[in-house]
Order: structure tokens, then C-alpha cells, then sequence
């Protein structure tokens, strides 16, 4: 499996992942570069067997319509280190939805298995503040749009995360690999990248305890990193801040995960 995927251009759709294409069993990731007029449309499929959608305006404005709803014009920062809440909304199966810009925006489609069981939400800005998590060079800020706190999907968790320049995140490292609730949860999960400036870039390493898979990658604006398994810690480098967009599904809607044991000690000084 390729985990680092390079976006196709810099307008339209420019990430296309699907389980077929990835080579796994849950998450979807579509991203669309927009620029004034621009359209963009998807099915979400059948109400069984279909696949459900989490749209997240990751900057611009967006004029949204789903199932036959009109949201109206959404979305307010014009880049996601502004850190305000992002303009969001959960589109279920057997729907359908339209996009057009209304300015240069990024649009992110996050898809995971559905079977009809939430109603067409919007799930942003309202109920979504950022968080502080971690200390010292571990701390970022956190936008949950719909962890399992939030009752609003039948698979799907996504969240932005925001990291300083010279600060590490996803750390200290995790895995979510194996269905075994409560002790853990088995959630594919994707990083969609953005650094500032732009001509910057992070590091993301995605390894098992046992060395099978070990890859450190340089990510670039734009990126897309795949974690179909094992640790997945990331940092910015010095003059550069980091945002990501995580999309997790798996076959229960739950994050539950285990450090990895050499470094568990990080987290357990942090608590204390």
C-alpha cells in the first residue's frame, strides 16, 4: 500500500481515495480545489449500502445544497490557521450533494460506510471549539466536528487538528489497529495535510512495534497520508505550523487506542 498520495493538480479533484484504490475497507477521502463558479457533486449512494459523507469547507466560501436542502453560502476563513471553527454537514446515504464557490475554497469529502441512520445534519461552526491538548512541544489545539462524543454519523470521526511550528502531534505515538472494544478499536484512518507557509513542510512517521511497517515520510501542502495500520506521529518543523484533517471508520464508531509501550512513559509524565 502506498501511504504518501501527491494531489493531481492544483484545481478540481485533486485527492480521490476510495477503499478499492487504497486497498482497505472503510475510509474515503475526495478533496476538490475550487475556484470562483466552480461546481462539484457527488452521490452518496443507496440508503443501504451506500456511503455516508462528512463535508468540511476547509477554507472559502461554499454555496451547499444536499438532498434537496439549501444551506445557503458557507464558510467563513479564508485558511484554516485562522483556527476558527469549520462550516460542516452530514450527508447520509441514499442522498445526493452540490457545491458551488463562491471564492477560491477547498472543499474535503469524508465517506465511510452508511446504512441511513443519521438525518442530514449541519455540524458546523455551531458545536465545534478548539481544544488545547498536550504540554511543552506536544501541545496543538483540537477541532472535534464528530467524534463519538457527537451522535451524528454510523461510521465516521473526523477532526482538525492544528500544530504549532517546532511541535510534534499524534504523539506520543498511538495505534488503533486490532477490534478489540474496549481496549482498542480497529479505525483506518487518513491525514490530509496543510503547512504554513505554504513552501513548508512536516514529517510523519507510520510504523508497528514490530518493525514490519516503517516508513517516515516528508509531507508536503496538500498531502494525504494513510495509516491503514500502526503508529503514526507527525511534527512541524521550526517556522512552519502544521493543520490536519483526520478522517477515522472502522467497524465500530469509537476511537480507543494503546501508545506504543516504548514511549507510554511520555504520556504518563504529562498526566502526572
Amino acid at each position: 500500500m502506498t501511504l504518501l498520495w501527491k494531489p493531481k493538480g492544483t484545481r478540481g479533484k485533486v485527492h480521490e481515495l476510495t477503499p478499492e484504490n487504497a486497498g482497505w475497507g472503510y475510509v474515503g477521502f475526495t478533496l476538490y480545489r475550487l475556484e470562483p463558479g466552480d461546481t462539484a457533486a457527488e452521490a452518496t449512494g443507496p440508503v443501504e449500502g451506500g456511503r455516508e459523507a462528512i463535508l468540511v469547507i476547509v477554507e472559502g466560501k461554499v454555496a451547499l445544497s444536499a438532498g434537496g436542502k439549501d444551506f445557503g453560502v458557507m464558510g467563513e476563513r479564508m485558511s484554516p490557521f485562522e483556527k476558527t471553527p469549520p462550516h460542516c454537514i452530514y450527508v447520509p446515504t441514499g442522498s445526493h450533494w452540490e457545491a458551488l464557490a463562491k471564492t477560491r475554497a477547498t472543499l474535503a469529502v469524508c465517506t465511510a460506510p452508511g446504512h441511513g441512520g443519521h438525518p442530514m445534519t449541519r455540524l458546523g461552526p455551531e458545536g465545534i471549539t478548539l481544544d488545547p491538548r498536550g504540554k511543552g512541544t506536544n501541545a496543538r489545539s483540537v477541532n472535534f466536528i464528530a467524534m463519538e462524543n457527537r451522535d451524528v454519523a454510523d461510521s465516521l470521526l473526523v477532526t482538525e487538528v492544528f500544530t504549532p511550528e517546532g511541535h510534534w502531534s499524534s504523539y506520543p505515538p498511538h495505534r488503533h489497529d486490532e477490534d478489540d472494544f474496549p481496549r482498542m478499536t480497529y479505525l483506518e484512518e487518513t491525514y490530509y495535510h496543510r503547512l504554513n507557509p505554504a513552501q513548508g513542510f512536516g514529517i510523519q512517521r507510520v510504523y508497528t512495534e514490530d518493525g514490519a511497517l516503517d516508513e517516515t515520510m516528508s509531507v508536503a501542502d496538500h498531502d494525504l497520508v494513510l495509516v491503514p495500520k500502526g503508529h503514526h506521529p507527525c511534527a512541524a518543523p521550526h517556522g512552519y505550523e502544521m493543520y490536519y484533517l483526520n478522517v477515522m471508520a472502522g467497524p465500530r464508531r469509537a476511537w480507543r487506542f494503546q501508545n506504543d509501550p516504548a514511549h507510554d512513559w511520555i504520556a504518563k509524565r504529562d498526566a502526572g
